[in-house]
């Protein structure tokens, strides 16, 4: 058997300012964008540069307590964490277009890690993992 998590949903209050995000400044790939007019959505699936499995679903918020969720959807934690190859690459790239970091580079055990927050303030790491881990 085999089994991989294809696609987390990520909410969003806006498809295009999310698209302008994560593809305008993170570098990801917009992989799907189809209009479900019956359902007044969208079907919006974005890929960080490589990835062949895991996929972000931006999911537009509908209702207030969806509305409430956009940016915390961890109550404050790191939602998500994203591996990189080269991680000084990376993390002055998004620096230099205005990606808040929220904690500075550090060397952990597993690797160098800084945490930055998307456009809505969720938390997530960049790492590039040590070799082995």
């Amino acid at each position: 058997m085999k089994q991989n998590i294809g696609l987390v949903a990520l909410v969003v209050r806006d498809y295009d300012e999310a698209i302008d995000f994560y593809v305008g400044k993170l570098g990801f790939t917009l992989v799907e964008d189809i209009p479900i007019p019956e359902q007044d959505k969208r079907w919006v699936v974005v890929a960080p540069p490589g990835a062949c499995e895991s996929r972000l679903l931006l999911t537009r918020a509908r209702g207030a307590d969806q509305v409430s969720r956009i940016g915390n959807q961890t109550g404050g934690r790191v939602f998500l964490i994203l591996h990189t190859d080269d991680f000084w690459r990376d993390y002055n790239s998004y620096s230099a277009v205005g990606v808040v970091f929220d904690r500075p580079p550090s060397e952990e055990t597993y690797g160098t890690v800084a945490v930055f927050k998307d456009l809505y303030g969720n938390l997530w790491d960049l790492v590039q993992p040590k070799q082995g881990t």
